[in-house]
């Protein structure tokens, strides 16, 4: 069995459309929109709380710490990118103080366009930002969620911890994992 190596994953363009939207006021922020990454037309939609870096300062392109530890665990259960399609609540990565409740709302536009437009078998949301925007509730937690498939806006959704949080504790790893196991194991089911 090979090595696990992460890569960057290819990134979706933004629609035409949208590269410029300023409702959310993020493009103050000096970021740049990034739609989403994986496969497109994937089964599975994860969804994070916004894209982090694929850029260092000097614009080389590198594989930040949440795409390591999600990649990581995918590759755990089986799962490939081709299974994958990654977006976020935020589209821009905020880098500084925002009106998170605001910003979160206006952008949730986005996703919504992308729910419809996709039409994903099976939503993983993770950390708290992804899980509260997409189950619209601003007091749900992923600790409460997690180990079970929820049916959240017409699709079957599973919560799990933020990659970062992981990283930072690491005696969550196999807490994740277990997630995803539901994941892939869900996913394995519509197969069959």
């Amino acid at each position: 069995m090979p090595e696990f190596c992460p890569v960057l994953w290819p990134e979706e363009p933004t629609p035409e459309d949208q590269i410029n939207c300023c409702k959310c006021a993020l493009d103050q922020h000096g970021s740049r929109m990034v739609w989403g990454e994986g496969n497109p037309s994937a089964p599975i939609m994860i969804i994070l709380d916004n894209p982090g870096a694929r850029e260092d300062r000097e614009g080389n392109s590198f594989v930040c710490g949440t795409r390591q530890t999600l990649q990581r665990a995918a590759d755990e259960v089986g799962l490939s990118m081709q299974d994958l399609y990654v977006t976020f609540i935020l589209k821009r990565k905020p880098v500084r103080a925002y009106d998170k409740e605001r910003v979160r709302q206006t952008c949730m536009i986005h996703l919504d366009h992308q729910l419809k437009e996709k039409e994903p078998k099976l939503i993983l949301c993770l950390g708290n930002v992804a899980v509260q925007s997409f189950f619209q509730d601003s007091e749900a937690e992923v600790k409460s969620l997690r180990g079970a498939i929820h049916h959240v806006q017409g699709y079957p959704t599973a919560v799990g911890y933020h990659p970062l949080a992981v990283r930072r504790r690491p005696n969550l790893w196999s807490t994740f994992v277990e997630d995803w196991k539901i994941v892939a194991k869900h996913y394995q089911n519509q197969l069959t």
